[in-house]
């Protein structure tokens, strides 16, 4: 999920820290106006089921790494926070170890 400030931009706007997310209601939910896309699937376990939100779905990749998910916007959008669940208990072979996440106008320029 990524949210967009719709005012201020305090810190602290989620609470949990589990399977169940409580996000403020200045912050609003920014990823359906985005186009997403990922670098390979497995057959069934593509973009669709990353941003399902049932957690007994997700998407699993299928090719050699780096395994990539690309967010683009229509326009300039100025992210506050991004979350991400993963579940190392329920499949650490498939756990990211690290998780790089870079924004700019192009692929060309990514910071």
């Amino acid at each position: 999920m990524a949210t967009e400030s719709s005012e201020s931009e305090e810190e602290g706007k989620i609470t949990g820290g589990n399977q169940h997310l409580i996000v403020e209601d200045d912050l609003r939910e920014m990823g359906k106006k985005a186009a997403w896309s990922v670098s390979s699937c497995k057959t069934g376990n593509g973009v669709s089921s990353l941003r399902d939100e049932n957690l007994e779905t997700y998407w699993q990749s299928d090719g050699a790494q780096p395994h990539l998910v690309n967010i683009q916007f229509q326009k300039k959008v100025k992210l506050q926070l991004v979350v991400l669940y993963v579940d190392f208990k329920l499949d650490e072979s498939y756990t990211p170890s690290k998780i790089s996440i870079r924004a700019g106008d192009g692929f060309h320029n990514l910071k």
